[in-house]
């Protein structure tokens, strides 16, 4: 009888020649379990989705209520359901007034996809700006959209009329213009190691895309439900997008994600030509449920008001000469390194030791410390020390 590893290579596609191969049997809390009962710490978070840490009792409490209901009923947009409609008064309550309609999809790809179809059918324009070291997804509109050429390359023609900026820059705002239908950034930029802009950067950006009729499109995927110490990224600068866009740590393990928009936008997808933007599974009852629970479970258990302060404790902690520098907004944080020759032996010797992190698409000197923010101090203390083990033991 093959093994659950073997089947994993024989059967499954393969995302790079060299998966993390780890069998996990069960999840908990901040824990990861292997079959023989192992813990691991998740300082990932399964890449910024588990922000109130695994199979949260609230969050399964809400999606074993919804199995005795339904599940899928419809395509979405078409019939009256619960959960899509909770959810949707849920998110619009706790954003700013004018982001009042929600389109509900599967996953952070999708939710670009939708958004940048939105800001050309509103705008009626072509030309999307977005960044450099930009990740927004890997389906081909959201590929078009990144930035790095790396990933591109192969995939070529993507989109056409794309432009790039540097992140962060006053002088490349000036880019945008009336030919602009849309710019879209990652609020903190993620794969490019938490990068992360000043307000007088963020507020040009808001006045040059409102002069030239621009959309702001925020991509808040990895940064949004807490991981940066308040709701959503953007609220850290004093500006509003006008299409946000969500998922991972958005459905509280479940897929889901979303793009939101004020209404008299949105509405452009329903008209000439109706249908347009269709999915079948977006806003699934199961996940839709989750994703309140999720959102409630961050509000009233007020996990914001602790993440600053786990901050500083990892960077008061994580003091090493292998570790150079620590960037961060929130619990999204980098630890670099000097290369990743040095780091990826101290990953792996982590995850030896029983902590999960890892390193960044475009900062592979960086090591990713993103955890459910319900981490304990107690537990930071100890991931740490697993950490800077590792870092001795690789000297």
């Amino acid at each position: 009888m093959l093994s659950q590893r073997q089947l994993f290579l024989s059967h499954l596609a393969q995302t790079s020649s060299s998966p993390l191969l780890l069998e996990i049997e069960k999840a908990e809390g901040i824990y990861l379990y292997s079959p023989e009962g192992k813990p691991y710490i998740d300082l990932i978070s399964g890449i910024g989705v588990s922000n109130v840490g695994h199979r949260h009792p609230k969050v399964l409490e809400a999606i074993k209520a919804q199995l005795d209901k339904y599940l899928h009923l419809m395509v979405y947009g078409e019939y009256v359901q619960s959960p899509q409609n909770l959810l949707a008064q849920k998110l619009t309550e706790n954003l700013p007034k004018k982001l009042d309609n929600v389109y509900f999809v599967n996953s952070g790809s999708e939710a670009v996809e939708g958004a940048l179809k939105l800001a050309k059918r509103f705008t009626g324009r072509q030309e999307i700006i977005s960044c450099y070291n930009a990740y927004h997804g890997s389906s081909h509109g959201s590929l078009s959209v990144g930035g790095s050429e790396k990933f591109k390359q192969a995939y070529r023609p993507l989109l056409p009329a794309i432009k790039h900026i540097c992140y962060g820059e006053m002088a490349e705002i000036e880019k945008i213009s009336e030919k602009t239908a849309c710019v879209i950034l990652e609020t903190i930029q993620g794969e490019a190691g938490v990068r992360v802009a000043n307000t007088e950067y963020f507020q040009a950006l808001r006045k040059q895309c409102t002069q030239t009729g621009t959309l702001l499109i925020l991509d808040e995927i990895q940064a949004g439900f807490g991981r940066t110490g308040k709701l959503w990224a953007f609220e850290h600068f004093g500006i509003e997008p006008d299409i946000l866009v969500l998922a991972k740590g958005m459905g509280g393990g479940m897929p889901i994600g979303a793009f939101i928009a004020p209404k008299n936008i949105m509405h452009v997808l329903s008209e000439n030509p109706i249908l347009g933007h269709i999915t079948t599974f977006g806003g699934h009852p199961v996940s839709s449920v989750a994703s309140l629970a999720t959102l409630e479970i961050i509000l009233e258990e007020k996990l914001l008001d602790s993440v600053e302060k786990k901050a500083n404790l990892f960077k008061k902690l994580l003091k090493h000469p292998r570790i150079l520098n620590i960037r961060n907004k929130g619990l999204m944080m980098a630890a670099e390194f000097e290369s990743f020759d040095i780091l990826k032996p101290v990953i792996d010797r982590a995850i030896e030791l029983g902590v999960i992190t890892d390193w960044f698409l475009f900062c592979d000197n960086s090591m990713r410390i993103a955890p459910p923010l319900t981490i304990t101090e107690a537990e930071i203390e100890k991931a740490c020390a697993l950490i800077l083990e590792a870092c001795e033991r690789e000297i």
